[in-house]
């Protein structure tokens, strides 16, 4: 199951992780975040152990967001040793963010 990120876990789990980090920056009320979402179940699944796959609320965890310049939902970004090396903004297929995992283990 994908990981619940917040702006508090944010630092720790995502900037501090030791493995890539895949994180969908999403909204309840988002029609095609909720097509993302299962998606990011699955790589949660997929690469347990290899690569921390998580989720950030922007409703509520709004710091990251704004710092990582997150203006429209869903958004997904990659993370290597705490920086920033990839952005898919809208709905992907599975493989576009598989591809990206697999380019950086």
């Amino acid at each position: 199951m994908a990981l619940e990120i917040t702006d508090a876990t944010f630092e720790e789990v995502v900037l501090k992780s030791d493995k890539p980090v895949l994180v969908d920056f999403w909204a309840a009320w988002c029609g095609p975040c909720r097509m993302v979402g299962p998606i990011i179940e699955e790589l949660s699944n997929d690469y347990d152990g290899k690569a921390v796959v998580g989720k950030v609320d922007v409703d509520a965890n709004q710091e990251f967001a704004a710092k990582y310049g997150v203006r429209n939902i869903p958004t997904v970004l990659l993370f290597e040793k705490g920086e920033l090396v990839g952005r898919h903004v809208g709905v992907s297929p599975k493989t576009k963010y598989a591809e990206a995992i697999d380019a950086i283990l």
